[in-house]
């Protein structure tokens, strides 16, 4: 079973396609920046560093403000646990929620949805991980081949979207279609520092590679005026999306 997007991929409003990444020790760093964000972007992500310092209650005053929040709690657990869980944060008005691409869990999170609108993203392989690091953990695939695998599995789950690198965007569009959503962290415009991600990609290359969501986190939260930088890869991606 497929899902088709709330709206069709190519029709996403810009400003929707920049999600800014709140990861920000305490609500109060998050508010302000927030604040000097301002009409710049309408979109942020709340993870699990924020989530444990009152990010929750954040995330519904953004709701009620009229933001869009993305809730990256990547969940997953035994499917009790994931559907009570999922059912807590549709109640929420969060858009998206990320659950790792476990087969199990993501069965879990999609039947625990009701109507609500929010939208369940599937975590395949993190950024931060290579080749060498899979093998240290265990598994017998490469980057490429899990991603191909956990992508076609979160597909016939029945989730809406798929959180992974740019650098697999193409391929990955190739294989589940139009109507999934492609959500890309590691954005870094050209010449910016990769900190601790290992595959990367310009906000240009990513768009034009099949995503449809950018995360970009430290490039804007760590600029001297977090607004201009987001007005930076906003005009980006406008660009990029013509």
């Amino acid at each position: 079973m497929s899902v088709n997007s709330t709206d069709p991929v190519n029709s996403i409003d810009p400003m929707d396609r920049l999600i800014i990444a709140l990861d920000l020790p305490d609500v109060g760093a998050a508010t302000d920046m927030v604040a000097r964000v301002g009409d710049a972007a309408n979109f942020y992500k709340i993870g699990l560093e924020l989530t444990y310092g009152g990010g929750l209650e954040l995330a519904r005053r953004l709701v009620g403000e009229g933001k869009k929040v993305f809730l990256d709690l990547k969940l997953h657990d035994i499917p009790n646990t994931v559907a009570r869980a999922t059912a807590q944060v549709a109640d929420m008005g969060a858009a998206f929620l990320t659950i790792h691409a476990y087969p199990q869990t993501m069965r879990a999170a999609r039947g625990a949805l009701g109507g609500s609108s929010l939208q369940l993203l599937a975590v395949t392989v993190m950024t931060s991980y290579d080749d060498n690091d899979l093998r240290e953990a265990g598994y017998g695939l490469g980057v490429k081949e899990l991603v191909a695998r956990r992508a076609t599995q979160a597909r016939d789950a029945g989730v809406h979207g798929i959180v992974l690198s740019a650098e697999e965007a193409p391929d990955i569009r190739a294989l589940v279609g139009p109507n999934t959503r492609l959500v890309t962290p590691g954005i870094r415009q050209a010449g910016g520092d990769v900190g601790d991600q290992k595959r990367v990609m310009t906000p240009t290359r990513a768009i034009r590679g099949g995503a449809d969501h950018l995360v970009v986190g430290r490039p804007i939260t760590q600029a001297p005026d977090p607004r201009a930088a987001a007005l930076s890869f906003l005009a980006e991606i406008r660009a990029a999306a013509i």
